[in-house]
């Protein structure tokens, strides 16, 4: 089976949001730009597609999204200042940004939803099996939740979705998947999906969270769906057709995340991830670590 499955080496991110919930500061610049810590939340996800040897990127953008290319191209004038300043460390870091991965750039135009923006991935993919990361989860380094499932998928073919457990009451925020366990206790089958449903009509607490490895055939079916909820073309839909029956494009798989994760789309939890990794970092995590405690016991 292994031999039969090409090398994955294409990941597609969308990022063709308007970024609402953190208005005003996305008025004018692109949620995926704002920073966390000293980099912004994009460059987080572009690092972690090359960590899991996926270097040709394509990102789904919209109006207003040029600085997203302009921070992954050179920016000769800051290199040349940062040269004559003699200041090396901050130019590898400038230049870091710009030689992750082979970049690649298409505008969604009409935001359809999700399933909409992966589809306009289908010309640049081809019949090659992708992934796709979404920008609001990012996820721990230290954790390699991408190279996981593009090991499953190599394995098993098909699609291969990420999934996370969490409280009942909390999953209408998600999709949500109906699993069976599989010989590996971090991958389970899946056999359907739904996206938000509430708490009674849920078949699990396993949530779909931003990370997907997907069969090319997705995008004959996401070509034929239906908008669904939020009046949108949703790929878990898409997906729901791929389990309920494997003949259109293999089966679906999910593995099951129990690292670190950090979710930017909520604004509350966009600042817990910058103090937690602000807390983790070597050249900021001391001091800061030192402030927060006298900050919080000032507090309480």
């Amino acid at each position: 089976m292994t031999e039969s499955n090409p090398r994955i080496t294409k990941a597609v991110i969308p990022a063709a949001g308007l970024g609402t919930r953190f208005l005003p500061a996305t008025k004018a610049t692109p949620k995926e730009m704002l920073p966390v810590v000293d980099k912004p939340a994009i460059q987080y996800v572009v690092e972690e597609a090359v960590s899991a040897g996926l270097d040709d990127v394509l990102m789904i953008t919209g109006r207003n999204k040029r600085p997203l290319e302009d921070h992954f191209d050179r920016n000769y004038e800051l290199e040349s200042a940062l040269q004559r300043k003699g200041d090396a460390n901050r130019l590898a870091r400038v230049q870091e940004s710009s030689d992750l991965a082979t970049m690649h750039y298409v505008r969604q135009g009409d935001p359809k939803g999700l399933g909409h923006a992966v589809l306009c991935a289908a010309p640049h993919v081809g019949q090659e099996p992708f992934a796709v990361l979404l920008g609001d989860d990012l996820i721990d380094p230290r954790d390699p939740l991408l190279q996981r499932m593009v090991e499953v998928q190599a394995q098993h073919g098909g699609s291969v979705v990420a999934l996370l457990e969490v409280a009942p009451e909390q999953i209408h925020l998600y999709g949500c998947a109906a699993i069976d366990a599989t010989e590996d206790s971090d991958v389970v089958r899946v056999t359907g999906m739904i996206e938000k449903p509430e708490q009674a009509d849920a078949p699990s607490n396993y949530a779909i969270i931003g990370r997907y490895v997907l069969d090319p055939q997705i995008f004959d079916i996401l070509r034929k769906t239906e908008p669904g909820r939020g009046g949108e073309i949703q790929l878990t839909d898409a997906l729901q057709q791929l389990a309920a029956d494997e003949k259109l494009g293999g089966p679906v798989h999910g593995v099951v995340f129990k690292g670190r994760r950090y979710d930017t789309g909520d604004r509350g939890d966009y600042l817990r991830a910058i103090v937690r990794l602000a807390c983790e970092r070597e050249d900021l995590g001391p001091d800061f670590r030192t402030w927060l405690r006298s900050y919080v016991a000032e507090e309480m």
